[in-house]
């Protein structure tokens, strides 16, 4: 039973009427060009055309059922006011309407003659056509996270303002079809210095659908890593058998990305799997990656051994961890310094991504001098005695600013410290921090 009040319910997956079916459903209503407006309703062809479009688009009869009612409720409404509650019944067997009117009934031929065939299939045509949207919603709603092949139809040229409202219609916008719907590779996610060609085969991420009027919009991506992680997936036969596994992805999309691998099977080597013979299994990545850089690390759960994978294809002597302040400072020979930090940093910069902690690269000489420094500051430092001085350079905490972010809990116990103690050699912490500060600044501004 539906009530006109309560609106139309929804329809999954309940497509727009094709012309075979809008004919079926006039014959349902007994309309065509030819006839009155207020024809009554054939039972019969009723069921019909709910068993044509349950067979035609798959939809569950119980919904289609449901969709006529509430059409026929909210026909009703129009024809009682709208202050009359209808309530319209379709019986599943027969395919008679029934219906009330404040609780009242009403007859079958009145429903037919009042109502109107007419007003209610424009109603159920309109009500379709909404559904047709948010099946579609739904469905790509499901594939956010998955990535899907599409063919580019249309780039937006750069005469498109960038604050226009639609976003398939912002400047450098790729259009794609992909199945059942258009989607849309913004700017901003499109990898630095990638082409496109109309008819051009690519593949991106969906990481969002929004519903546009009666339009439902795929949002695309090609620059997150989980889209170079779907990549992997789809290209290494070991990653699909979950004989190999994925543990994490870091990637500065255009230059480089480092993706660390692991399988139980010790007898496998996961990197060369993933690489392939003469490189031909990360060829098709790298090529749909506009010939992105990509680094592919072995996993592993001690970190002493997963950061100097991660930061390959430097050579590393030694891994110290600070876990107190999630650090990792890496020791290297000098002539693998520059190699280990790479260019502009990235490479110390994507292995600290990949492996979840802050990754600092010194020499041995550096780190002394580090200690050395900090332990000599500290003594500036009112309530840090010599022992608490050396507990702190321990546990990584090298300089003002480092001690400044400490948790006071954790100076309390390292220092046996009251609270109002530890509290006031974090504030003076911060005030050497800020001088450091702007002599640094002071020192650059003179430099230039």
């Amino acid at each position: 039973m539906s009530v006109c009040r309560a609106g139309f319910p929804a329809l999954g997956g309940f497509y727009a009427l094709d012309t075979e079916v809008r004919i079926e459903f006039a014959a349902a209503t007994g309309k065509n060009t030819n006839h009155s407006k207020n024809a009554t309703m054939n039972a019969s062809e009723i069921l019909k055309i709910v068993d044509a479009i349950h067979r035609d688009k798959r939809i569950d009869k119980e919904i289609v059922f449901t969709g006529v009612e509430a059409a026929v409720a909210t026909a009703a409404r129009k024809q009682y006011g709208d202050g009359a509650e209808v309530r319209i019944h379709i019986d599943r067997v027969t395919g008679e309407i029934t219906g009330t009117k404040d609780g009242v009934e009403i007859s079958p031929r009145e429903i037919g003659e009042r109502i109107g065939a007419q007003s209610a299939k424009q109603v159920i045509i309109q009500k379709i056509k909404e559904a047709e949207r948010d099946a579609v919603f739904s469905e790509q709603l499901d594939q956010v996270g998955q990535m899907v092949t599409g063919k580019v139809h249309k780039i937006e040229g750069p005469r498109r303002g960038k604050d226009a409202e639609d976003i398939f219609r912002v400047a450098g916008a790729v259009i794609f079809d992909i199945p059942g719907v258009e989607a849309v590779l913004p700017q901003s996610e499109r990898i630095p210095g990638e082409r496109f060609e109309i008819g051009d085969r690519r593949r991106g991420l969906i990481t969002e659908v929004r519903k546009a009027g009666s339009k439902v919009r795929v949002i695309l991506s090609r620059i997150r890593p989980l889209f170079v992680q779907k990549l992997f997936e789809q290209e290494i036969p070991e990653i699909q058998d979950a004989i190999i596994e994925i543990k994490g992805v870091a990637r500065e999309p255009g230059f480089r990305t480092k993706i660390a691998v692991y399988s139980s099977d010790q007898r496998l080597d996961c990197v060369g799997a993933c690489i392939g013979m003469r490189g031909s299994r990360i060829k098709n990545i790298t090529d749909e990656l506009n010939n992105e850089r990509i680094d592919v690390v072995p996993w592993h759960a001690d970190l002493h051994e997963y950061i100097p994978n991660a930061l390959r294809p430097a050579e590393i002597d030694e891994v110290i961890l600070c876990s107190m302040l999630g650090r990792a400072v890496v020791l290297v020979k000098q002539e693998q310094r520059s190699l280990a930090i790479g260019r502009k940093g990235q490479n110390v910069r994507l292995a600290s991504k990949l492996v979840g902690w802050d990754v600092e690269i010194m020499t041995r000489e550096e780190l002394e001098a580090d200690l050395e420094k900090a332990v000599e500051g500290y003594g500036l430092i009112e309530g840090v005695s010599p022992e608490l001085a050396d507990r702190l350079v321990g546990e990584g905490f090298l300089s003002f600013d480092d001690l400044s972010i400490i948790e006071p809990n954790d100076l309390m116990q390292m220092g046996d410290l009251t609270e109002e103690a530890a509290a006031k050699i974090i504030e003076q912490a911060e005030g050497f921090a800020e001088k450091e500060e702007e002599y640094k600044k002071s020192t650059r501004q003179e430099g230039a």
